[in-house]
């Protein structure tokens, strides 16, 4: 599997220049700086450790400009078993020295060699293979796979004491390394697709050579293709792909499959049937063997699977939580990470950036959800992956009521067989009701006062059975230009049922750079204190207040009833 684009951690403006040299090698990452101390950055973040540990917990490459130290003991508590971290390198803020810390099997010594080189430098590879050698036979590069890391540790230790080593198979990476070869020496490096056990002094790499076409039909998929491979004595380790018939993309079957193989699943035109897809896409010459439910292409060099049929396209509608940064979950932040194109309503578009060179944005007007939601599966439809954009949560008020709207009336298969996905944020509700303590403590309504989509009588007639049950009340668009009258109106349906002094929050721009926090009453809340970018909370009759020792009020209800 590809591995994601490295982020670039800075403390201050200091390492801003290197973390731009940096960043030219690879265009796809992001600089990450300390807000306050960090102009420039492409990402903000509040707290350098969090941030780190963050990243390394979703397997991101970590280039941190700091010192060493810094980095060990932040993620000295996430450090599990070698091997299974992702590339970790501390950076001198001057570009001066080049430190590979963690992911010695996740290629972090390539990633020096890359680094120091962009730097004029050399990179502090301490790796004793690595050096005698010039490679890490432990950490193959793509197209090829380990198949023991245990015996490959036994098997580089021998060469480190002074053994020497045989190459068996074709593999143009290990004859360009400084390995001491010798045609009758005892060790021996094995490379080739074939399953079968390797000798007692062998080092056994897979070329990722194999592609496999499958049915969606076949009974028990995984345990059929292993049982097929075997058949063939192909080793599952040399498996690059699944391919299937793209009318088979929304099976539950295949995704499983690949995700036991680990291989991606790619889809392709499949009207010949499964043979002749195998064949297609390996094209001449390459041995096929299997029937018409489970085909195995062997090629003679490994391949690119993203030059294999296509892959399932992704939809994800993803909620930016109330604006800031550290309040966006980590999935939506990885979603956002991976697209092809992003959708919104334009303001939204930009609070979810920055964006790379290669992603596109489609900016539209905020009443245009339903051509955004059909134009979204147009895209994903096409195999891309594509996030649609909203602010808080998209389920509350926001585009994944109009994405499935859009699915439900669609006949198109294709939109049928996109991969969707409704990622949660934190909706602006929520996130006044924080910042005020709890005033949606207790049971609680949430309305919007648009009419834009409903008719007026029956917004009116829910708001007088919410007050009338003694529900605390948050109001999403209480208050536009072409909407002056309806939060006035409002405002007196809920006093029916209401005590003058009820608490009432607003919250304007939460989450985002000069956003305010009001505490008043309903008495005093009259409809001037309010515009479209206010959330409105009024409490229920258990609703307290009470003072904040640092200033302003805490807004709580209490969880019981009286």
């Amino acid at each position: 599997m590809t591995r994601p684009a490295p982020a670039i951690v800075i403390l201050g403006n200091g390492s801003l220049a290197t973390a731009q040299k940096i960043q030219q090698l690879y265009p796809h990452a992001l600089i990450h700086g300390l807000a306050g101390r960090v102009e420039g950055a492409d990402r903000s973040y509040q707290e350098f450790g969090a941030t780190l540990r963050e990243l390394y917990q979703q397997d991101i490459p970590i280039i941190a400009l700091c010192a060493a130290g810094i980095v060990i003991r932040t993620l000295a508590p996430l450090l599990l078993e070698k091997g299974a971290e992702p590339p970790v390198l501390a950076i001198a803020e001057d570009g001066s020295a080049v430190v590979p810390l963690l992911g010695g099997l996740g290629g972090v010594n390539v990633l020096a060699r890359e680094i120091a080189a962009g730097l004029n430098v050399t990179a502090a590879i301490t790796t004793s293979g690595e050096l005698r050698f010039g490679t890490c036979l432990l950490n193959p590069p793509s197209g090829y796979t380990l198949g023991d890391l245990e015996q490959g540790k036994r098997f580089v230790s021998d060469l480190l004491a002074g053994e020497t080593v045989r190459i068996e198979g074709s593999a143009p990476w290990l004859a360009q390394a400084k390995l001491p070869e010798d045609d009758q020496a005892r060790l021996a490096v094995h490379v080739g697709h074939a399953e079968r056990e390797p000798a007692a002094n062998e080092l056994m790499i897979y070329p990722r050579s194999v592609l496999v076409a499958v049915s969606a039909a076949v009974v028990d998929l995984s345990v059929a293709i292993g049982e097929a491979l075997h058949q063939a004595k192909v080793a599952v380790q040399s498996v690059a792909c699944l391919l299937a018939c793209e009318t088979e993309m929304a099976s539950p079957a295949l995704r499983e499959a690949a995700f036991e193989l680990g291989v991606p699943l790619r889809f392709a035109d499949g009207a010949d049937g499964v043979r002749a897809l195998a064949r297609r896409m390996i094209g001449q010459p390459a041995v096929i063997c299997g029937d018409d439910t489970i085909a195995i292409a062997v090629a003679e060099q490994p391949l690119d699977p993203l030059q294999i049929g296509r892959a399932r396209g992704r939809l994800a509608v993803i909620g930016l939580g109330p604006g800031a940064a550290e309040l966006m979950a980590p999935a939506v932040k990885a979603e956002l990470a991976c697209a092809n194109d992003v959708l919104g309503y334009e303001t939204y578009v930009r609070m979810a950036g920055p964006f790379r060179a290669d992603q596109v944005m489609h900016c539209t007007d905020n009443r245009e959800e339903m051509q955004r939601a059909r134009h979204a599966f147009e895209l994903a439809a096409q195999g891309r992956s594509v996030v649609v954009v909203s602010s808080g949560d998209p389920g509350v008020f926001a585009m994944a009521a109009a994405v499935l709207e859009a699915l439900h009336e669609s006949s198109e298969a294709s939109w049928h067989n996109v991969d969707l996905q409704i990622l949660p944020g934190i909706s602006a509700s929520l996130a006044t009701a924080a910042q005020a303590g709890a005033p949606l403590g207790h049971d609680f309504c949430v309305l919007s006062l648009s009419d834009n989509l409903k008719p007026w009588s029956i917004i009116e007639k829910r708001l007088d059975l919410a007050a009338q049950a003694d529900l605390a009340l948050a109001f999403y668009n209480p208050i536009s230009r072409a909407r002056p009258w309806q939060l006035a109106c409002a405002l007196e349906i809920v006093g029916k049922h209401r005590k003058p002094a009820t608490p009432v929050v607003l919250g304007r721009d939460i989450g985002r750079p000069g956003q305010t926090l009001r505490v008043t009453t309903l008495d005093q809340l009259t409809p001037e204190q309010v515009d479209m970018r206010t959330m409105v909370l009024i409490g229920s009759s258990t609703t307290c207040v009470f003072p904040r020792v640092e200033g302003g009020q805490w807004v709580y209800t209490p969880r019981w009833y009286k």
